[in-house]
């Protein structure tokens, strides 16, 4: 009796790891095949997953079906409120099959990027980097460097604006196209496609480069598909037209929170009313800081990943 119950065991194994892969690569369910494969394309180790049971051009179709559309933000249609209201709340956000939270700054002048101790060559987790600069709120900013994989923070990339200088910066080609996510000195948020040399007239105080934008000008950039990023925890910023702010960090990797992709959180900036929003680095670097503590639940199994730099309000 026990050999028939074990050799049943091992026969439902076999079945499920044979058919499960058919099902979800060839079946009827195209949209659970075509976000588990941009999943698996938008990680470095994990690509196997799909090219294992997929041909290449059929990837590639699936991935240019998820297109963002690009833009820039018009600085004349944000009206700052003028600093005069100080109020920061804190919001829980629930998905199908996600968690996350939300924090409002309604006066955005008080944004500002904050650094690691030890930039640009390691990072530091986002807990101590926002203790350092005595911030209420704070969440992981831009992407870095870190080809070891030792998750250290790396060098960012791209560039990095602090107080209207330039704290680091790898682009060498003026007319070269970049990813802003920056303020402005009165406040503004500017997201989208610039060219390098636009970015170091525009006035902007603090400023990381990272993408995609989101949302530009009151429209969603993703029309079509789920942003093609697949499903991972999520970090991004906003502004609505009165100025404020918008923090938002969405859990993931876990049975209770799996995470989002970018149409999720581009719906979500939208529900709280985003005029202009971006994507920042998620993954394992997605932590959100709130009077004193983290306040969601970071992936990584050591907890807080190290970070070049982060948004912080204090």
């Amino acid at each position: 009796m026990l050999k028939r119950a074990i050799a049943f065991i091992i026969f439902e194994v076999l079945f499920v790891s044979i058919t499960m892969p058919v099902l979800m690569f060839y079946g009827p369910f195209t949209r659970v095949r075509d976000t588990f494969v941009t999943t698996a394309m938008t990680t470095f180790t994990h690509q196997y997953l799909a090219t294992l049971f997929l041909p290449k051009k059929v990837i590639d179709k699936i991935m240019s079906e998820s297109k963002i559309e690009s833009g820039r933000t018009d600085k004349n249609l944000i009206h700052v409120n003028g600093g005069k209201d100080k109020r920061i709340e804190l919001y829980n956000v629930y998905g199908k099959h996600f968690e996350g939270k939300v924090i409002l700054i309604h006066d955005p002048t008080r944004v500002e990027v904050g650094i690691s101790s030890k930039f640009p060559y390691e990072g530091e987790t986002t807990s101590v980097i926002a203790k350092h600069y005595n911030a209420l709120a704070a969440i992981n900013a831009g992407g870095f460097g870190d080809s070891s994989m030792k998750g250290i923070g790396g060098a960012p990339q791209g560039f990095v604006i602090h107080r209207g200088k330039i704290l680091y910066t790898e682009i060498k080609n003026p007319d070269e196209k970049v990813d802003l996510i920056g303020f402005t000195d009165d406040g503004k948020l500017m997201v989208g496609k610039y060219r390098y040399k636009e970015v170091l007239n525009m006035g902007i105080k603090e400023a990381v480069s990272f993408g995609p934008a989101l949302v530009i000008n009151g429209q969603p950039m993703i029309k079509k598909g789920d942003g093609g990023w697949g499903i991972a925890p999520r970090t991004a910023i906003g502004q609505r037209e009165d100025g404020t702010v918008i923090f938002l960090v969405i859990d993931g990797r876990t049975l209770k929170s799996i995470g989002a992709t970018l149409k999720d959180v581009q719906d979500i900036m939208l529900k709280y009313g985003a005029y202009n929003a971006a994507n920042l680095d998620g993954g394992s670097s997605t932590t959100m800081y709130f009077k004193g503590k983290v306040i969601n639940h970071p992936s990584d199994a050591l907890g807080e990943r190290a970070v070049p730099t982060i948004f912080f309000v204090r």
